[in-house]
C-alpha cells in the first residue's frame, strides 16, 4: 500500500511541478493540493476493491473508481480555474463521456481474460483428471499383485507371471510420464533439433514397412501412396519418423478387420503435405475441436481398454509445430483423414 501511496504522490508532485514550469507556484500548489488526496484517497480504495476474491466484482469496482476519481479532479479543477459553472457542467460531462467509453473498452478486454482464465482452469482441471485416472489403474494393479507376490499367495509360474505383469505396469508409468515431460518441454519451446534436407518418400516407406506386421497382425491393410517425383523437406527424419508411428498405430488401432490405412504425400505450395487416412470408425464432430489435446481421444475411443493415454496425436502435433507446420484433420466421407505439412526441401 506504501508503494501505491507513494505513485500518488509521486504523479502529484510531477504534475505541480509541470504546471509551476508554465504557470507558477502559486497554480502549482493549487494542481498539488487537488491531486494529492484524491491520488492517495483513490490508491486506498483500490487497495480495498482488490481484496475482493471474485475478480468480475474487481473489474466492475475499478471501473467505477476510475470514473468517480475522473469526474471529481476534473470538477475540482475547472472550480479552481474560476470556470462559470455550464463550462465545468460541459467539462465534466465530456470527460465522463470519455471515461465510460474507456471503461467500456477494458470491459472488452476483461471478459476475453477471464474467458481464456476459465478455459485454463477448466483444460487444467482435464489434464489433472486425466493423468488420475491413467495413473490410477496401473497403480491399483501395481499394490495388489506386489501385495500378493510380498504375501506368498503365488508361487512359481504364477509368482512369475506376477512379476512379469508388474515389469509391464512399471514401463507403462514410465512411458507415460516420459510423453507427459516430453510433450511439456515441446509445448514450452525448450527443444530444438537439427533439421536437414529428408526424402519424405524413403521415410514413408520404411515406416509403412516397419508398422506391416503390427497391421497384419490386425488384418489391416497399410500402404504408402506417393507422387511419381521425389518429395524433399526439411526435418529431424527420427522425430518425423515418430509422428509417422504415431499416427498410423493410431490409425491402426482404431480400424476394423479388413479395413485399411493409407499413407499420402504430396508437395503444395512450398510445403510438403503427409496424410495418414484410415477406414475406420471416424471421429465424431464434438471431438473433432479438441482430438489433439493431451488425453482426449473422443468417446467411442476412449471406451477401449488397449492402453492409449491419448497423447499420442498430441506430442504429433507438437513435434509438426516444432518443424513450423501444422497438423489438423481432413473431411472425410468415411474413417479420419490427419493432414500435416512440413516446410519443403
Amino acid at each position: 500500500m506504501r508503494r501505491s501511496v507513494g505513485c500518488a504522490v509521486g504523479a502529484a508532485l510531477l504534475a505541480a511541478a509541470a504546471t509551476a514550469a508554465f504557470h507558477g507556484a502559486h497554480d502549482a500548489a493549487l494542481v498539488l493540493a487537488i491531486l494529492a488526496p484524491v491520488g492517495v484517497a483513490t490508491m486506498l480504495a483500490a487497495h480495498v476493491i482488490a481484496r475482493e476474491r471474485r475478480l468480475r466484482r474487481q473489474f466492475a469496482a475499478m471501473a467505477a473508481l476510475i470514473v468517480t476519481q475522473l469526474a471529481l479532479v476534473v470538477a475540482l479543477m475547472t472550480a479552481a480555474m474560476f470556470v462559470k459553472n455550464e463550462d465545468i457542467f460541459f467539462t465534466v460531462l465530456a470527460a465522463g463521456y470519455s471515461a465510460v467509453l474507456g471503461v467500456w473498452c477494458g470491459r472488452l478486454i476483461e471478459r476475453r481474460a477471464l474467458e481464456r482464465l476459465d478455459a485454463e482452469e477448466r483444460a487444467r482441471r482435464q489434464l489433472v483428471a486425466a493423468v488420475s485416472h491413467d495413473l490410477r489403474t496401473p497403480i491399483t494393479s501395481l499394490r495388489l499383485l506386489a501385495e500378493a507376490v510380498e504375501d506368498d499367495l503365488v508361487d512359481g509360474a504364477a509368482r512369475r507371471d506376477y512379476l512379469h505383469r508388474i515389469g509391464i505396469h512399471v514401463r507403462t508409468l514410465g512411458t507415460l510420464i516420459e510423453d507427459l515431460f516430453e510433450l511439456t518441454r515441446l509445448e514450452a519451446g525448450d527443444i530444438r533439433w537439427g533439421l536437414e534436407r529428408t526424402s519424405i518418400d524413403e521415410l514413408v516407406r520404411d515406416t509403412v514397412e516397419a508398422m506391416r506386421p503390427h497391421a497384419e497382425a490386425g488384418d489391416v491393410r497399410v500402404a504408402a501412396e506417393l507422387p511419381v517425383q521425389g518429395t524433399m523437406a526439411q526435418t529431424n527424419p527420427e522425430q518425423l519418423q515418430r509422428v509417422l508411428f504415431n499416427l498410423l498405430q493410431n490409425a491402426i488401432r482404431h480400424t476394423p478387420a479388413d479395413g485399411s490405412v493409407v499413407v499420402r504425400a504430396e508437395p503444395r505450395d512450398g510445403v510438403v503435405e503427409i496424410e495418414v487416412a484410415d477406414t475406420g470408425e471416424g471421429i465424431a464432430g464434438a471431438d473433432r475441436e479438441r482430438v489433439f489435446e493431451p488425453f482426449v481421444q473422443g468417446e467411442s475411443r476412449s471406451a477401449r481398454s488397449d492402453g492409449s493415454a491419448g497423447l499420442g496425436l498430441a506430442i504429433a502435433r507438437a513435434i509438426v509445430e516444432a518443424h513450423g507446420g501444422r497438423m489438423w484433420l481432413a473431411e472425410a466421407a468415411t474413417g479420419t483423414r490427419v493432414r500435416f505439412n512440413l516446410p519443403a526441401g
